[in-house]
């Protein structure tokens, strides 16, 4: 079959409890909307979320499939995805996470090219650890976007990351500044954000954005960009990651024409 060329989009951060996951799945409602084929890699190996958020009952895992792949009994990748709804597809993390140890990063780039053949738009959930698996991960991907809040510890690591990306000429990413997840945390002014980061905000979520009860939506296995209440009460908040996901699809050579500040 002909490669679809799909997109492939990290979901990254430095610190855990950040809004990550999150965005990987609101992004997905925004894609599905636009009437994309999304799937969402579960790239946190020792603690993904994304099944359990959907609610899916995953009886396979992105484990087995590169245990089949380097077996040489890979197939395709439908045989280790799972279905949400009939636009998004998740490949879940392992069920058992001792596996996480036993996966080698050369298969990230496989398994890429393999999902790039049967979905325009590829979001990879990623663990705010930057071991090799998520130096592969952050290499090979079209467009990082990479969450950042309020917290002192937080911004001082990302800035270490960005400068990671500034050293190796790398301009595929957008920074997001997350203020819905505290809504309290206002310690630092957008102006002390950039300046310790010595780049640019690209998107912020406004505090507007905090989902007081978003358990029940967990509970429910729900998609908040696919909720009627949600699209109704929050359409500014909307919009504005309607303009993120459209931003991180745009051409590449488009993005690569761009200098991060």
């Amino acid at each position: 079959m002909a490669s679809k060329n799909g997109k492939i989009i990290s979901i990254s951060s430095v610190k855990g409890g950040v809004g990550k996951t999150t965005m990987a799945i609101n992004l997905a409602g925004i894609y599905y909307m636009m009437k994309k084929r999304v799937l969402i890699i579960d790239a946190d190996f020792y603690s993904g979320g994304v099944s359990a958020w959907l609610d899916i009952r995953n009886k396979k895992d992105i484990f087995m499939m590169i245990d089949s792949i380097s077996n040489n009994r890979y197939s395709n990748i439908s045989d280790y995805v799972s279905e949400f709804n009939n636009g998004i597809d998740v490949l879940a993390s392992p069920h058992d996470p001792r596996c996480a140890l036993k996966i080698d990063c050369k298969y990230i780039p496989m398994i890429f090219e393999f999902a790039k053949r049967e979905y325009d738009i590829i979001i990879v959930d990623t663990n705010h650890i930057m071991n090799e698996v998520n130096l592969m991960i952050l290499d090979h991907v079209d467009m990082s976007l990479f969450m950042v809040t309020n917290d002192l510890i937080d911004l001082k690591n990302m800035k270490s990351l960005i400068s990671i990306f500034k050293d190796t000429g790398k301009t595929n990413y957008l920074v997001c500044l997350n203020s819905s997840r505290d809504t309290g945390r206002d310690y630092l002014s957008l102006f002390d954000i950039r300046n310790i980061l010595k780049c640019n905000i690209d998107y912020t979520l406004t505090n507007s954005f905090y989902i007081k009860h978003i358990d029940k939506y967990v509970l429910n296995g729900e998609i908040l960009t696919l909720n009627r209440n949600i699209l109704r009460f929050h359409a500014g908040d909307i919009n504005r990651l309607k303009a993120i996901a459209n931003e991180l699809i745009r051409d590449r050579e488009e993005q690569e024409g761009e200098i991060h500040e």
